[in-house]
């Protein structure tokens, strides 16, 4: 009798000391395990993206006690969906669809969306900068969203006057405050405005703010498709209009009022305003 308690004894600790070797066992393989899923989440990049507090009904009203902001791994965002970034754009703003706790919510969720910000037609790393224009340099008016322009700038150094291309095949973003060509928008049609938003790098927008500082802007229209690079050199007012050369002819008539004279003094002292010519007489290269 005292054998069998005995056996019986042992065969209890046995099965004990079994048991714990198990449960330590599957207890070091699930720590392993979520360590390992810890660390391939870490691995990956995150996005912030806003979920339902709760289960929410259509016609649900949008507010900071409704939605919550969950971290998903971006592999797994859906690019339509709301980030906490967007929140101040859709607060208020009634869901068209129901949305379950915990799940993204979508921008076609929302009922009425207001349209995407202007900021967000510009890619990563590209700036949007605005230049005022007139009748004359915003193409009397044609300009229209879209467009490719090289902008001109002329300016001014050392008394003379000098002529280059600023930025080169640049987007038209908006004219004025239209951001996009009207549906019904007839070609040719003309606009009335008096600034230009332009696509540039963040360098090429600070050299346009330099440019109005010291000197004025012109846009020139690019045909679709026209990638041609213009030359960069500054090019001479005087020497493009061929007006500083030592020969010119005094019989080139000039305009007053709409009248032409040649070879007369009034033309000749106008020519010498213009070229300003050497204590011996020979104008100056």
């Amino acid at each position: 009798m005292r054998l069998r308690i005995q056996r019986s004894w042992v065969l209890l600790i046995v099965a004990l000391g079994l048991g714990g070797l198990s449960a330590f066992g599957v207890k070091r393989y699930i720590e392993q395990h979520v360590a390992e899923v810890e660390e391939r989440s870490k691995a990956q990049s995150t996005v912030q993206v806003l979920v339902p507090k709760s289960d929410l009904v259509k016609g649900a009203i949008l507010s900071p006690e409704v939605v919550a902001v969950r971290e998903v791994p971006s592999m797994w965002a859906h690019s339509n969906a709301l980030t906490p970034a967007q929140f101040d754009r859709i607060e208020g703003q009634a869901l068209a669809y129901p949305a379950v706790r915990g799940e993204m919510l979508l921008w076609s969720m929302l009922e009425g969306q207001r349209p995407p910000a202007f900021s967000t037609r510009l890619p990563n790393g590209r700036r949007a900068i605005t230049v005022p224009v007139d009748e004359v340099n915003s193409i009397s008016g044609l300009l229209q969203p879209g467009d490719r322009i090289d902008l001109m700038v002329s300016a001014k150094k050392e008394g003379k006057s000098y002529l280059f291309p600023l930025l080169q095949n640049v987007t038209v973003l908006a004219t004025g405050s239209q951001a996009a060509v009207s549906a019904d928008g007839k070609e040719g049609s003309k606009n009335s405005f008096s600034t230009i938003t332009l696509d540039a790098a963040p360098e090429d927008a600070r050299r346009v703010l330099a440019a109005r500082e010291v000197g004025k802007l012109a846009a020139m229209l690019r045909s679709p498709g026209d990638s041609t690079v213009l030359p960069s050199s500054r090019l001479d007012a005087l020497s493009l209009l061929g007006l500083n050369d030592s020969g010119a002819d005094s019989s080139v008539p000039v305009l007053y009022g709409g009248r032409g004279a040649s070879q007369g003094a009034e033309a000749q002292r106008a020519l010498n305003a213009l070229v300003p010519t050497k204590p011996d007489g020979a104008s100056k290269p």
